[in-house]
């Protein structure tokens, strides 16, 4: 034989695959898990949008100028209808696909990066206003606070949409495992794990570590003065919705950012991993993903509950605007000055 006369020799032993060095598959969603996540971003949407309108609607008919942390408040409501606005674009393309082209990939994201960035931005202004009121109340006093309050919000927006600017990044393509359109980050092949670990550490960083630093030290701060002075227990109680709203963005975002910090230690194997363990990292991934979207509804509800001045505000708008019949002058509805440490919206 002519293999022979070659001299070929040829081994016969089985190849045995390396389950090390096999690709994990590909997460997969079921459809009734896509219909039910579906309806959940589309109930965001819908209680999202009227809730956030009638907080700004509440905050801005005052005829008071509006103190800072009030002001910051109308931000963080307009911040989480832009959140909301992209909800509707995820929800189809949980179902279908992304099915809307890459420029409005690239809105989408961008829009959904200012809400978030803008968000915490706005909320560590507050907590730092609420530390300079009541820690160094001198300082406060002699400050044209309102005027400067205006100045940081133009300067929390144009911070925001710098750092929302990776979201060009974002594209629309067929995803190879799914083999249907998704929008999503698009790097090139030889900078791809660069880029996402620079993206993903300004993320982390500038969006989530320092000010969860600087609102923790201010408020922990405050709440000591507020626990050392006469009256502080009322003034404590001023506080606890603006408190009760920085806890519901922690509990809402955290969880995500925990879940991308695993992700970006596994993709750079800083971690070494397995593919159950990155199979569950994926699927947190989309889980904390959908409940840091309901963020932008929750606010409002919990002024609602817990904001009695935003209630008795509200009624008054109402009434106003002739929603509700003028009833006769009810303790909910006595107004009084409130004093730059309560805030007029607690």
């Amino acid at each position: 034989i002519i293999y022979d006369e070659l001299n070929f020799t040829y081994n016969y032993t089985e190849f045995i695959v390396d389950p090390e060095t096999q690709p994990c598959d590909h997460m997969s969603i079921s459809d009734t898990a896509s219909a039910v996540v579906c309806a959940f971003y589309v109930l965001i949407f819908v209680l999202a949008i009227p809730g956030n309108l009638i907080v700004g609607l509440v905050i801005g008919l005052t005829k008071q100028p509006l103190p800072p942390s009030d002001l910051y408040l109308l931000h963080l409501a307009l911040a989480d209808i832009l959140l909301a606005i992209t909800l509707p674009f995820w929800a189809t393309s949980v179902t279908m696909g992304w099915v809307f082209g890459d420029f409005i990939c690239k809105i989408v994201s961008i829009l959904q990066e200012l809400s978030f960035y803008s968000s915490i931005l706005f909320l560590t202004c507050i907590s730092v206003d609420r530390y300079l009121v009541i820690v160094r109340a001198m300082e406060a006093r002699k400050a044209n606070r309102r005027q400067v309050s205006w100045g940081v919000c133009a300067a929390v927006w144009l911070a925001g949409g710098l750092l929302s600017l990776p979201g060009l990044l974002n594209s629309s393509f067929t995803s190879s495992n799914t083999k249907q359109a998704v929008c999503a980050e698009d790097y090139d092949p030889t900078s791809a794990d660069e880029w996402r670990l620079a993206t993903r550490c300004l993320r982390h960083t500038l969006g989530f570590v320092i000010p969860l630093v600087i609102m923790v030290s201010c408020y922990g701060v405050t709440i000591q003065r507020l626990l050392h002075t006469r009256d502080g227990f009322q003034r404590q109680r001023a506080m606890r919705v603006i408190v009760i709203v920085v806890f519901a963005f922690l509990l809402c975002w955290t969880p995500y950012h925990l879940t991308v910090m695993a992700d970006t230690f596994f993709r750079t194997e800083i971690v070494p991993y397995e593919c159950p363990a990155r199979s569950a990292v994926d699927q947190a991934m989309f889980v904390t993903q959908s409940l840091g979207l309901l963020h932008s509804c929750v606010n409002p509800v919990l002024y609602a509950f817990v904001g009695e001045k935003f209630r008795r505000r509200l009624l008054q708008v109402l009434r106003k605007t002739g929603v509700l019949e003028r009833a006769s002058v009810t303790r909910s509805s006595r107004s009084s000055q409130s004093s730059e440490i309560t805030s007029t919206f607690m």
